[in-house]
């Protein structure tokens, strides 16, 4: 999620503040705004990559705020993950009807905020729409097809190095360890040591071509993806 710009629109700034300290620690740029007013505003001097809008709000709900971006040509494309106190269905299926691409109910963790957020970002990626993850321009990960093409080339990855590719796209930048790795591969039964995920990576490596490059070995730990 880094260098994303989320905007989180709530009028109770304590909301606003455990939210935005929460995602600021993953390296996500966030504006915090009360009303409509606040956020249109800002809207005209910059684009989020997404809104977390709560429902109620002061003058203009959330479901009107949302309709309206949605009906923008220019904020259309933007975005928006509603939030609310309100669990009943009938706001839910407002708020997806309306253009919102997820609905969480208040009180919620913010680890599970962090994962709807994630969810929703992916998707936003080039290919990510269905079930697909762009990496440099040049990879193309399919999750539902288990296929990997680099630079339109079908890449022919064993099932264990499409597992190890598909753990280290999930959050690019993130550091991931051997021992991590091992278990998403074989869960807690590791039937093999850690220098085996070594071997994984260099035909993985060898197999993503210039692709390859955006694999990291982080020394003492185990790797990350890094456009």
């Amino acid at each position: 999620m880094h260098d994303r710009l989320i905007a989180v629109v709530d009028d109770d700034p304590d909301v606003s503040y455990v939210i935005s300290e929460h995602l600021a620690k993953e390296g996500v740029r966030v504006e915090g705004f009360v009303d409509a007013i606040s956020l249109f505003g800002f809207l005209d001097k910059e684009i989020p990559d997404l809104i977390l809008l709560d429902i109620m709000l002061p003058a203009m709900d959330g479901l009107e705020i949302c309709k309206r971006l949605k009906e923008t040509e220019r904020f259309s494309h933007i975005s928006i993950i509603m939030l609310s106190g309100k669990d009943e269905e009938i706001y839910k299926v407002s708020s997806l009807n309306m253009g919102a691409d997820d609905y969480i109910v208040k009180p919620f963790s913010l680890n599970e905020l962090s994962a709807r957020v994630k969810a929703v970002l992916r998707r936003e990626e080039p290919g990510g729409e269905e079930g697909k993850i762009c990496i440099g321009k040049i990879m193309v990960i399919d999750l539902r097809g288990h296929e990997v093409t680099v630079k339109g080339k079908i890449a022919g990855l064993t099932p264990a190095e499409f597992k190890i590719l598909e753990l280290l796209a999930s959050e690019k930048n993130q550091v991931f360890s051997r021992d991590r790795i091992l278990e998403h591969l074989w869960g807690k039964e590791k039937i093999v040591t850690e220098k085996t995920i070594d071997v994984h990576i260099r035909y993985l490596r060898e197999k993503l071509g210039k692709a390859g490059t955006f694999i990291k070995s982080v020394r003492g730990i185990g790797y990350k993806l890094e456009e």
